[in-house]
């Protein structure tokens, strides 16, 4: 029998320091890695649950296991409240992350040599769009586009690429661009050559269920997104679609189960199911409006200061910080305002003449700042700081001087409180 006082502290005491040291961590530092947000306590209080104990192979009422009454309650949960958040007709909650999710997509609608249209890693794209060192890109014969010297996705280029390689596939979406994608136009092309459009709109969930960035539902055949990043869930995947079909949505659940997947983690479905509740209160489209806000604030702050960011600022909630021929690479510059607690990641920009483990480029979002209550006058005086260790990156004093400002600023805005 299990008791009470069966804690991680006082048994595992070197795993509950570096729990701790990372509580202590996300409170002191102030977090802009694009795709990181905070999860609700009670998004938390769900998935460390009991339902972690529960094997459900299968999907509601058509499960594998007996026992499963209630965890088809947190199931149906999710899945009607994901549908409702996203206006669409088919969900799938089960994936365990945003790239089993696509992974199941390409195995459900193609097969292995398959020709796809992705967004190369390079310009904005990721990993799971059909780059080489990705599985996607070493079972299909992936096509790359970008984007222009603007920094812009070119979507005549998508067309003429799509026009002379004929892919069954056009995969829509990035990990790293500012701007609004044009879905409709992509569904035109890809009508145009006859491929499914498959959208994977894992950073710009939270702000499409919002209704602050256009919706990918009413234009791709299929849709995907992580629960995380701006939709503030658990770390997770879903698989959406509008009018698809039967066809299409009887080969998307039979490819996830069990097709790629055994049982599902049904204490994180729970916890999904909580993050779709919150996401349909009024509270989160202005928090999704902020975030925006927020992002736009930063970008043309450090514009001002003489940084560039890919494509000229951002509509969403993240920006590309290119430092080509600044004199500090993306890899250096992460560390040092690391220095200072504050946590970015590198990334490539387009043309980039570093390695990707270096990178000439910074990645930056608001989703957790604006979590902890930001706004615009916060998010400039942040900016400004990012400048401030971007232009002295070996300083120690500039470095120290702005961590004691970002330290002050934390505590204004406690994550947890």
């Amino acid at each position: 029998m299990f008791t009470k006082d069966c804690t991680i502290a006082g048994y595992d005491d070197e795993l509950a320091k570096a729990i701790a040291d990372e509580g202590r961590r996300q409170e002191d530092h102030v977090e802009l890695i694009a795709s990181e947000n905070y999860a609700s306590p009670r998004v938390m209080e769900a998935q460390g649950s009991k339902l972690t104990n529960k094997y459900a192979e299968g999907y509601p009422s058509k499960r594998y296991y007996g026992g499963c009454e209630y965890v088809d309650v947190a199931e149906k949960l999710a899945i009607e409240r994901v549908k409702q958040l996203f206006d669409c007709d088919y969900a799938n909650v089960q994936p365990h992350s945003g790239s089993q999710a696509n992974q199941a997509v390409y195995f459900a609608l193609l097969q292995p040599g398959d020709k796809i249209l992705g967004m190369s890693l390079a310009h904005g794209g990721h990993l799971t769009h059909g780059a080489k060192v990705n599985i996607s890109g070493k079972l299909l014969d992936a096509v790359q586009y970008g984007v222009d010297d603007n920094g812009i996705v070119d979507m005549d280029e998508v067309e003429r690429l799509a026009v002379e390689h004929k892919p069954k596939m056009i995969v829509a979406g990035f990990s790293a661009y500012s701007q609004v994608m044009d879905w409709a136009r992509f569904r035109a092309i890809a009508d145009k050559v006859g491929a499914y459009l498959f959208v994977d709109m894992a950073h710009v969930a939270g702000l499409v269920a919002a209704g602050v960035y256009p919706s990918p539902l009413p234009h791709a055949h299929v849709v995907t997104s992580t629960t995380h990043k701006t939709l503030r869930g658990p770390r997770g995947g879903i698989i959406l679609a509008k009018g698809a079909g039967e066809e299409i949505e009887k080969k998307l659940q039979s490819i996830v189960f069990p097709g790629i997947q055994g049982g599902p983690l049904m204490h994180v479905i729970a916890a999904k199911a909580v993050a779709f509740k919150e996401a349909l209160e009024p509270a989160f489209k202005a928090y999704q409006t902020q975030v925006v806000k927020n992002a736009q604030a930063m970008a043309k702050t450090i514009i001002a200061r003489g940084y560039k960011i890919v494509s000229g600022g951002t509509e969403n909630h993240l920006m590309l910080i290119d430092m080509i021929g600044k004199g500090v690479t993306g890899k250096a510059a992460e560390a040092a305002l690391g220095k200072a607690h504050i946590t970015v990641n590198k990334n490539a920009v387009p043309n980039d003449p570093q390695k990707p483990f270096v990178t000439s480029g910074l990645r930056v979002g608001t989703p957790a700042v604006t979590t902890r209550g930001y706004q615009e006058a916060d998010c400039v005086e942040l900016a400004g700081w990012i400048c401030d260790v971007l232009d002295a990156p070996e300083d120690e004093a500039v470095i120290a001087a702005v961590r004691a400002k970002v330290e002050a600023q934390c505590k204004k805005f406690p994550v947890y409180g």
